[in-house]
């Protein structure tokens, strides 16, 4: 897979912008791509050193519309913890300072 193909999108949460000042990134990711992939990947687009990568399955959550019930899709994060130093410009944590 292409690195384009295996990061998806930035996840910004109070929760992610918290472990930003430990230098983890959270990123939703292709459900088939594997911690080598993401590192990979990161390395990559960013330009940065990695030095782990978690990965947390998230299950769709039940919908309901009336009678008719579904769910939401399922997703892939990966929490990327680049090295001491470096960020990732994209979430744009410089700016909120």
């Amino acid at each position: 897979m292409l690195a384009q193909e295996i990061i998806i999108r930035p996840i910004i949460t109070e929760q992610s912008m918290m472990a930003m000042e430990d230098n983890k990134y959270t990123f939703e990711v292709d459900r088939r791509a594997n911690k080598t992939e993401v590192k990979q990947a990161v390395e990559e687009l960013f330009d940065v050193k990695v030095e782990k990568v978690n990965i947390l399955n998230v299950r769709g959550k039940l919908k309901r519309m009336g009678r008719y019930a579904g769910f939401t899709r399922k997703r892939r994060k990966a929490v990327v913890k680049v090295a001491e130093g470096q960020s990732i410009e994209i979430f744009g944590a410089d700016d909120a300072e």
